[in-house]
């Protein structure tokens, strides 16, 4: 009986042991990836954070949004963030808030997978109203 036991585990610790690995390969999120404004001049990389949310990080910005977001007082504009916890709710749509480094402020945020390489990033000023919309697309 106890060696019926000890080849019932024997058999099951390579799927226990492969389970984090498994995991691991699991097909990314389409949002995932890099994105630009519609006029070139930011590079967002967006990719999962805290408690499973998305988050996107400015990973190239142009000398012209360099310039703009350091006369509104921000001086290292590569490395912020600027979509903020975002949470999946369903359908390709996620909510969050998104930072505006020309004014310094974070707006609370809707995003949606528009297409594979399409990404609608809307941010509203006060409660839903006051909205704008870009249309970011995927950069390889």
């Amino acid at each position: 009986m106890r060696l019926l036991r000890l080849a019932a585990v024997a058999a099951l610790l390579p799927v226990v042991m492969a389970g984090p690995s498994i995991a691991a390969q699991a097909p990314e999120l389409p949002v995932i990836g890099k994105w630009a404004n519609p006029k070139n001049t930011l590079a967002v990389e967006t990719k999962p954070c805290a408690q499973g949310n998305l988050c996107g990080e400015i990973v190239w910005a142009s000398n012209d949004a360099l310039s703009d977001a350091k006369e509104a007082g921000v001086d290292k504009l590569i490395g912020t963030q600027l979509l903020q916890d975002y949470r999946p709710e369903g359908h390709g749509s996620w909510s969050g808030r998104v930072y505006v480094p020309d004014m310094g402020r974070s707006f609370s945020s809707r995003i949606k997978l528009t297409s594979p390489d399409t990404l609608a990033i809307s941010g509203c000023l006060v409660g839903g109203f006051l909205c704008k919309t870009q249309v970011w697309h995927r950069v390889a």
